[in-house]
């Protein structure tokens, strides 16, 4: 391949990011011990004060980690950001990076099950922090507050689902996975859409699919999309669906039946 072509080539592939980049609000949260987590923040266009905004707190990939403040926008953002999913749905997204050598959830990814450590990761807890510190800057409709993510962060977000169920209005995992002895009437009750391909060889499908058979079997009606062929890049397809952000944006936390006793 000549250097023209390469050049090429990787143009392509860093343009994307770049664009999207520009759109987000480069950012870095700082708690009260000190500790730091780059995010990114995109604010709806024509942002108005007097109205209330949905939110989605989106989780990256292991392959997204580091300190650039960036990558973490490589998959899935996009789908959820374009000028058309924004003129339909306003809404704010917040996009953390986990630290190098860090994940959002202490768990293995590619085992066939595994256990909740009792409390969020380090890293799971600056994410949240960031979420928090959103309360007073800006007008944010909590009963449209959501969360997406990807292997990884697919993992992260039935962190958040299985910890703190009455939070969410609704969560999108994507080749993740969890505890599903962590699900509990409560948690079955949140709108959930969860992808996965058969043939991932990185995140075992039946992580998802544990997950989905415990919500339903506390009542749940979770959606379950298992594609075939997609390997561990299931999150192309996934975000691209065209149902999935009408599905999304609907959801309400206050509109939801409570769940039994």
């Amino acid at each position: 391949m000549s250097p023209f072509i390469k050049l090429l080539v990787l143009s392509w592939v860093l343009l994307p990011i770049t664009l999207w980049a520009n759109e987000f609000e480069a950012r870095v949260f700082t708690d009260t011990a000190g500790k730091t987590m780059p995010y990114r923040l995109l604010i709806p266009d024509n942002y108005d004060r007097t109205t209330q905004y949905p939110l989605i707190l989106f989780f990256h990939g292991a392959g997204e980690r580091g300190v650039d403040n960036k990558n973490q926008l490589k998959h899935g953002v996009a789908s959820l950001t374009t000028p058309d999913a924004q003129a339909k749905y306003p809404a704010f997204v917040i996009a953390p990076q986990c630290p190098t050598e860090k994940q959002w959830v202490d768990m293995p990814w590619g085992a066939q099950s595994g256990v909740r450590p009792d409390q969020p990761s380090e890293s799971m807890q600056l994410a949240l922090e960031i979420l928090d510190s959103f309360t007073s800057e800006f007008n944010i409709d909590h009963d449209r507050v959501y969360v997406a993510g990807l292997s990884m962060g697919g993992y992260a977000t039935w962190d958040c689902m299985t910890r703190f169920p009455g939070r969410f209005a609704a969560g999108v995992a994507v080749c993740g996975g969890g505890d599903e002895n962590t699900v509990t009437a409560e948690v079955a009750n949140v709108p959930m859409w969860v992808f996965g391909s058969s043939d991932d060889r990185t995140v075992p499908p039946t992580r998802s699919l544990h997950m989905v058979e415990a919500m339903m079997k506390m009542g749940g009606k979770p959606r379950y999309y298992l594609y075939t062929g997609l390997g561990h890049s299931s999150w192309n397809k996934a975000f691209g669906e065209p149902e999935l952000l009408p599905w999304l944006f609907s959801q309400h936390r206050a509109a939801r039946t409570p769940s039994a006793p």
